[in-house]
């Protein structure tokens, strides 16, 4: 698989989709930009999720989008997603792995400086950093990090892997983007500001735009 693209994930969850159905939110967003399409379904029944997540890889497919399993390493085994996405209270990072298998993506949200200097990096492709803003698209047990605390933690990631790809995740939206962008990210993780957007496809695109120009700054 080629070198993961984090610019924009967009993660589609049926609880933050206005309505919308999910296979064409996916379309749509990654027509606008997205560069990662992210599945998160909190409370679906399995046989559901494994049909939606292989309709959603079938949308994403003529895009070249790829498209990750949020938590469930199950569903996206059955359904032939490129990889997971886990987070700390999830399946362990080996476990994943191993069932995974050695091609797979899997991505590892990282909370904590503390986190960041114990997770396992030679078994993840990529890191997911936050929350750096309030959001409500899931309950948050700690304060926002801020672009500070991302910063902070993204040091500490780029120490022990100076090629590990990393976004920042919640509350994030084109006005916040590019302080996201400029803490070390190397891209954003967005729900609510493309999902319930008017139109999710120009929320993309405008979302790229920000992300795209800080990192030209940058020189990334």
């Amino acid at each position: 698989m080629r070198p993961l693209d984090l610019r924009l994930v967009a993660i589609v969850d049926p609880g933050r989709a206005g309505g919308r159905d999910l296979v064409d939110l996916a379309r749509h967003v990654a027509e606008g930009g997205a560069t990662l399409v992210q599945l998160r379904d909190k409370r679906g029944e399995t046989r559901a999720m494994v049909a939606l997540a292989r309709a959603i890889k079938s949308a994403l497919a003529p895009l070249s989008v790829p498209f990750v399993v949020n938590d469930r390493v199950d569903v996206a085994l059955a359904a032939g997603a490129d990889g997971v996405h886990i987070g700390p209270d999830d399946m362990a990072v080996a476990d994943a792995r191993r069932l995974i298998g050695p091609d797979a993506v899997i991505g590892l949200s990282i909370k904590t400086v503390e986190a960041a200097a114990a997770a396992p990096l030679e078994l993840i492709d990529y890191a997911g950093i936050g929350g750096v803003y309030a959001t409500t698209s899931k309950e948050q047990a700690s304060a926002p990090i801020g672009p500070e605390g991302l910063a902070r933690i993204v040091d500490v990631l780029h120490g022990r892997a100076p090629d590990l790809p990393l976004c920042g995740i919640a509350g994030i939206d084109a006005d916040n983007a590019a302080a996201v962008i400029g803490a070390g990210a190397d891209g954003v993780a967005v729900i609510s500001a493309l999902s319930l957007a008017p139109d999710p496809a120009a929320a993309a695109r405008r979302l790229r735009e920000v992300v795209d120009a800080i990192l030209a700054k940058r020189g990334s």
